[in-house]
């Protein structure tokens, strides 16, 4: 069998060579995961064991529960710091859809958290991890914005179950197998959205977090565009619902029409009176 860092490179070599995310994930899920029998459950609708520990980048032991206010919607990804290539590509992800996602600011309106798979690794490196993406996100991401955390076994795995993601490590080639995938919670840590591969578009996370946060993020007219799209798993990301297009044009048309009929009576009524 061809070992797993010779299939990675062969990627990054793609990658680099033809720009094309879409290409590598494509090798990556299909090729490496369908051999390697590693595969995501879906458990929307799942809260998360928020009684788990863990500890994050500055050594401080921190409760899973503790990312979840009640307030902000969160962005996680299961990762592991030492991955040759597929945590480097989805945490790239990550970084390049929050740094081009407007109108929505992490921190004030949601929070990032990636815990590692591995549980010899140490919140040492995860802080040098975490310098790394905070870099790569760009200003507007502060060290409280995105967490980086480290754990025993058994909480890692605890909260993978939970999540139905798959994945086991492979001594032979001494890392991890597992797939590529972030995950939308809800503020009070609720799976609202599964969303493959390594590329996130910067629409999807902002239309995802609108929908994990239900309701408590977002303007008006944010909260009108979320009606408008819904999550094709087809296409993994949100298309526009026809539908509710029409509904909302619909409605503005009524809108629009109310509004002029009310203009033309209120100036018939004001010559009426001028006349008078």
């Amino acid at each position: 069998m061809i070992p797993r860092l010779w299939i990675y490179a062969a990627v990054y070599f793609l990658l680099q060579t033809s720009g094309s995310t879409d290409i590598c994930a494509q090798i990556l899920n299909e090729n490496d995961q369908a051999l390697k029998g590693i595969d995501v459950e879906e458990h929307l609708g799942r809260h998360l064991p928020l009684e788990l520990t863990f500890t994050d980048e500055n050594g401080k032991a921190v409760k899973l529960g503790d990312f979840f206010d009640g307030q902000h919607p969160v962005i996680m990804a299961l990762a592991y710091y030492e991955c040759p290539m597929l945590c480097t590509l989805v945490l790239n992800g990550i970084a390049d859809g929050v740094k081009n996602m407007d109108r929505l600011s992490p921190g004030k309106d949601y929070r990032v958290l990636t815990i590692s798979i591995d549980p010899q690794e140490t919140w040492e490196l995860a802080k040098e991890k975490q310098k790394t993406y905070l870099a790569a996100a760009g200003e507007k991401m502060t060290p409280n914005d995105w967490t980086f955390c480290v754990g025993a076994e058994e909480d890692i795995r605890a909260v993978a179950d939970s999540l139905g993601f798959d994945y086991y490590y492979d001594a032979e080639q001494d890392d991890f197998a597992h797939p590529a995938v972030i995950y939308l919670l809800t503020p009070d840590g609720q799976i609202s959205r599964y969303l493959y591969g390594i590329h996130y578009k910067a629409q999807d996370l902002r239309l995802g977090l609108l929908e994990a946060s239900r309701g408590k993020i977002g303007t008006t007219i944010e909260k009108i565009l979320l009606y408008c799209y819904h999550y094709d798993p087809d296409a993994k990301g949100y298309v526009v619902l026809a539908g509710n297009v029409m509904r909302v044009g619909g409605v503005l048309t009524l809108g629009l029409l109310s509004i002029l009929l009310s203009l033309l009576w209120w100036r018939d009524h004001r010559r009426k009176e001028s006349r008078s």
